[in-house]
């Protein structure tokens, strides 16, 4: 790895330590994390939920894929955070200015991404404007959720919801 950054993440990784949460990061690890919500999003830098929502240690139960496309794994993470750690709720998080969205829109079809794009790409169908094409791409994920968890026993309970944040005012647009 490169030296600086392994240096900045060094010198971060002392920041976190030392931020005070000391008593929460022993508390859960004695006792286990309980969040209260699970939340997929993209894995986009700029688009941090335990920031956004204004959460600590252990309160949301995370997913961050290129995209907040859904495979089997996030599936699964989503059926053990409701089924063994209690989540009550599930928010798909999809976010403005997604290059994975951006990708789908313009053809860039090569490498492992391609996976991504043929999710997005069933999602959004012939829509060319971008913000729209996000909110089609987060409808279908809790279309898809809703479908794959329907009479699960432990998941079927809990809120699905879609939601966008704005990557450059901060808020997040709730979808139903």
């Amino acid at each position: 790895m490169n030296h600086e950054i392994r240096e900045r993440l060094i010198s971060g990784n002392r920041m976190f330590i030392s931020n005070g949460d000391e008593d929460v990061r022993i508390r859960t690890a004695d006792q286990g994390q309980h969040p209260y919500a699970i939340v997929i999003s993209c894995s986009d830098s700029r688009v941090i939920p335990e920031e956004i929502f204004s959460t600590g240690i252990g309160e949301l139960f995370v997913i961050r894929v290129a995209g907040n496309v859904l495979d089997h794994h996030q599936l699964g993470s989503i059926e053990y955070a409701a089924a063994h750690l209690g989540c009550k709720a599930v928010i798909l998080l999809g976010h403005t200015g997604c290059g994975a969205v951006s990708a789908a829109l313009n053809g860039h079809h090569d490498g492992f991404i391609t996976y991504i794009i043929e999710d997005i790409l069933e999602a959004i169908g012939e829509e060319t404007d971008p913000k729209e094409a996000c909110r089609l791409n987060v409808l279908h994920g809790v279309d898809l959720i809703k479908k794959e968890f329907a009479g699960h026993p432990e998941v079927s309970e809990v809120d699905i919801i879609g939601a966008i944040y704005d990557i450059r005012s901060g808020k997040v647009a709730w979808l139903g």
